[in-house]
């Protein structure tokens, strides 16, 4: 079988597993509770960069050269600022789910 296909996890996945360990350090040291914090923020974007990286080589490379042609660059400005577009809509989209399930849970405890 082929490494691309599977469980998810081949990819980087980073679903609550990755949280994990920050989670279960309640009492830890704060200094390494930031540590854990940031370093899975750090994997997070390289799996992002990896993620826009792979989706917009498939989408723009023809045939690899020596030199990038202006056609696929252009490809790539568009791919990549369409990546960044559509995961900060999502994130906006997500930010206000979450509030409107808060502003729903308070009113009904009210």
């Amino acid at each position: 079988r082929s490494r691309r296909g599977g469980t998810g996890r081949d990819r980087g996945d980073t679903g609550s597993a990755m949280d994990a360990p920050s989670a279960g350090l309640g009492g830890a040291d704060p200094q390494l509770q930031r540590f854990i914090e940031v370093e899975t923020q750090k994997q997070r974007f390289q799996q992002l960069v990896h993620q826009m990286t792979e989706l917009c080589w498939e989408k723009c490379m023809d045939k690899p050269g020596p030199k990038l042609d202006s056609r696929a660059e252009t490809c790539f400005v568009n791919c990549v600022e369409r990546f960044i577009d559509t995961s900060q809509f999502i994130l906006n989209r997500l930010e206000q789910t979450q509030k409107s399930k808060s502003a729903f849970s308070e009113s009904l405890s009210d």
